[in-house]
């Protein structure tokens, strides 16, 4: 094992290594970035096989779930990137205006340089390589900090950017770095997803070098279904969107709250949908996901022990399995609506109608996600112009995150900036403004004395 010593040397090595590089203009080029996003769509599609073992070994994933929600929206980063990069990255002329007039104005796409990446464990190869593919179309350098929970994807990652990348472009840390150490170091970019109590230690350590960050975070993401929706397939969404992962999401619903006249049938349909998706016992569906490591399970056990369990209930310590449940409580004091449960519990809380949703809702923090099931388009427009969140669906759950002309981020508490698609790009990239003036005419109106001028410029610029 490497020292600390050692490691912070080998940080800050490598943070001059990439500002000498991006110093060089080389990634300026839209060539270069084209070609190297090209390499590494090519160097994923090399590894899927091991990216399948890896993730499985992790989390017990399937490949089905492992392509659906982890390489398959790398491939569509890159393939967005690769179509309209060099449209992004081209200086964009704006119009005039009569004060400066002559001149033409421009906003020209500027990489910001040296950016820091550091993915989260519940996706940890989407969520690591996702902001990696938007910092190269913008062309910056990149030193990435996989999680460490997810040691099987690391390594798997090590592998890919190591095989494709000199560590002077593209570097992931090793698995060893201090996170502490790592964030003396200046950079001129962070990139950040993961808990909001990290998450503002981030912003803490930026601040210092006032470096710009995105901070990609999570929070308690409602699910309303009102009494007018299609209750069997809300209920089906509902639990597609929950125990996606083994509900280890951070825009899965963490709780749900049900419109009181509808609740035995939706508890019939959602008991129904978890014994299509997974069989009689999940336990020994290939398809269902486990708890990333015994910390998670235990702090997940125990939140089962108060509550009406509608569904599930069960789970095995030897191989981290929690049962998809579904659990009916009756206060918001109740321990599962204390902080985002981020497993597959979902505490539900009966209402009787969508103010008493929306009151409850505004009485936690802003959330990533949100999603309203109801057929009523008055209902959609009051919780969409009163209710503050990063993202979210109508109708559906998680599917939002996949569309990359949306943008996916935070809001307040649940995070700063946003990703995905242009969004991507536009993250990692300072659009200067630029005024290209003639040298003549040079109108002396700007210039002092100004005694009997004041009477034009009001004019000029009303």
């Amino acid at each position: 094992m490497a020292t600390k010593t050692k490691i912070s040397s080998i940080i800050a090595q490598t943070i001059q290594q990439q500002r000498n590089f991006f110093e060089s203009g080389a990634t300026r080029n839209i060539d270069f970035r084209i070609e190297q996003l090209t390499k590494f769509k090519k160097a994923i599609q090399d590894n899927e096989d091991n990216i399948y073992v890896a993730l499985n070994a992790d989390f017990k994933k399937s490949k089905f779930e492992t392509f659906a929600t982890e390489i398959g929206i790398l491939y569509e980063e890159i393939s967005c990137m690769l179509k309209n990069i060099k449209k992004w990255a081209t200086p964009q002329l704006v119009s005039d205006t009569i004060a400066n007039f002559p001149s033409k104005n421009y906003i020209y796409p500027d990489p910001y340089g040296v950016c820091l990446v550091i993915g989260a464990w519940n996706y940890p190869l989407q969520l690591t390589l996702a902001p990696i593919i938007g910092a190269m179309a913008a062309g910056n350098t990149c030193i990435i900090k996989p999680p460490r929970a997810a040691l099987n994807t690391y390594h798997i990652i090590q592998k890919i950017i190591a095989e494709t990348f000199n560590e002077e472009y593209i570097a992931v840390l090793d698995e060893h770095s201090d996170n502490t150490e790592m964030l003396t170091y200046r950079y001129d970019y962070i990139f950040f997803t993961g808990g909001v109590e990290i998450g503002k230690t981030i912003a803490r350590a930026a601040a210092e070098f006032l470096t710009p960050t995105t901070l990609e975070l999570g929070g308690k993401s409602p699910c309303v279904v009102d009494k007018n929706a299609d209750i069997e397939v809300a209920a089906r969404r509902v639990a597609w969107g929950k125990f996606l992962n083994g509900g280890q999401t951070c825009v899965a619903p963490d709780y749900l709250l049900l419109h009181e006249e509808v609740k035995e049938k939706f508890y019939k349909y959602f008991t129904k949908s978890v014994k299509d998706f997974y069989g009689n016992n999940p336990q020994d569906s290939a398809d269902y996901p486990r708890i990333i490591n015994d910390r998670h399970f235990d702090r997940l056990a125990a939140l089962l022990k108060d509550g009406n369990i509608i569904v599930g209930g069960q789970t095995d310590h030897d191989t981290r399995y929690i049962a998809p449940t579904m659990i009916e409580i009756d206060s918001l004091e109740h321990p599962l609506m204390n902080d985002e449960i981020f497993g597959p519990i979902l505490p539900v809380l009966l209402m009787n109608d969508m103010d008493e949703a929306i009151s409850i809702i505004k009485q936690f923090e802003k959330p990533l996600a949100f999603y309203l099931f109801t057929n009523n388009y008055n209902t959609q427009q009051k919780f969409l112009n009163t209710i503050q969140f990063g993202g979210g669906c109508i109708n559906d759950t998680v599917s939002h995150f996949v569309n990359d002309g949306l943008p996916f981020g935070g809001v307040g508490n649940s995070g700063v900036g946003a990703y995905h698609g242009k969004f991507s790009f536009d993250t990692f990239t300072h659009f200067k403004g630029v005024c290209h003036k003639v040298t003549w005419p040079d109108v002396p109106l700007r210039y002092p004395p100004y005694n009997g001028k004041l009477g034009i410029v009001k004019q000029v610029m009303k």
